[in-house]
């Protein structure tokens, strides 16, 4: 899973959609495709849109759920939540290291 994790952050349009989704969670295609457009003149298909969407979903960032005909992408934090567990720990009071 941190494999899939690593390679969805890695990508920056990949980050600029998850910003958005961040904003407002629970687009659709055409609405993120509308915001990389206006918001930051992306350029992008709204296949590649699509396609960056299925890594994001794989890694486990984004969720969609159906209604009718609409497809809305649900922003999912979880996973980033994993990795600060795995390697954030709190300070922990010790010892203070003399710098001179």
């Amino acid at each position: 899973m941190a494999d899939d994790l690593f390679k969805a952050l890695a990508d920056p349009t990949r980050r600029t959609i998850l910003d958005e989704l961040t904003e407002q969670s629970g687009q659709t295609l055409f609405e993120i495709c509308s915001r990389l457009s206006m918001r930051h003149g992306l350029g992008i298909s709204r296949q590649g849109v699509s396609q960056h969407l299925a890594v994001l979903e794989a890694a486990g960032l984004v969720e969609t759920r159906r209604e009718g005909r609409y497809k809305f992408h649900e922003l999912r934090t979880a996973p980033l939540r994993q990795i600060t567990e795995r390697w954030l720990v709190p300070d922990t009071p010790g010892p203070e290291k003399s710098t001179s």
